[in-house]
């Protein structure tokens, strides 16, 4: 059995339990699965709305199963049957759909990152706070973020998003920021090791036979353009 959950927006607006039957592993309704409505808790509507989030649908239905470690995602479908659960759940998601879709018609979508780089020097970028960070305990005032001219527009959580956090919100090991600011300062704040990461060294190939017959093929290419491209005495 397995939980179908229909993600509009930013939230669960219904849900269902189905049950395969007979010989029959697939629990899908138009196969004969049995259907009943479920309630979910917070974690399986997190867990939900994020997977089509990551996957970047508005309307979705998500596929989970029910494990002793919690919701296990199995499929994001992007065009969900509506019937099946529907009828289950005796919801007009229907309705919903197409009161998220007219709600979201006077706000088109923009490119956030592209319309937030055009002055120079500023920048979005991510920030960790890692286990040990001088900010893990401090608000957002307080790590001196806004004296830096840093600002942060969303706060991640574990599988929390919190938009537009306040000043005064706590940092917690493990939070990720996405901010808006000068490039320099949010560069400075970036470990050391991250950013090693991010630049590998360039190591050069081992003299291998290989690498030897390439490099002896490219001498004599040379030396054969040399020739050609020289002219001759009249």
């Amino acid at each position: 059995r397995d939980i179908r959950a229909l993600v509009v927006g930013d939230r669960v607006v219904a849900a269902m339990r189905r049950v395969a039957q007979g010989q029959e592993f697939r629990s899908n309704v138009h196969r004969g699965g049995r259907t009943e409505p479920v309630l979910l808790d917070e974690q399986f509507c997190e867990t939900a709305v994020r997977a089509a989030q990551i996957i970047g649908l508005r309307i979705a239905g998500v596929d989970m199963l029910e494990s002793a470690s919690g919701p296990q995602i199995m499929e994001v479908n992007s065009s969900p049957g509506l019937e099946g659960i529907e009828l289950a759940t005796q919801l007009d998601i229907a309705g919903a759909i197409v009161d998220y879709i007219a709600a979201q018609v006077d706000f088109r979508e923009i490119d956030l990152r592209q319309r937030l780089t055009v002055s120079r020097g500023y920048g979005v970028s991510e920030i960790l706070v890692p286990e040990g960070s001088e900010f893990v305990g401090k608000t957002i005032d307080e790590s001196g973020l806004p004296e830096r001219d840093i600002n942060v527009l969303t706060l991640y959580r574990g599988s929390t998003v919190i938009p537009n956090p306040r000043l005064k919100r706590t940092l917690e090991p493990g939070d990720r920021m996405l901010c808006f600011g000068k490039l320099e300062h949010m560069r400075s704040m970036i470990p050391e090791r991250v950013r090693k990461k991010r630049r590998p060294k360039v190591e050069e190939l081992p003299e291998t036979p290989i690498v030897a017959d390439a490099e002896q093929r490219a001498v004599e290419a040379a030396e054969e353009w040399e020739r050609v491209a020289t002219p001759r005495p009249q």
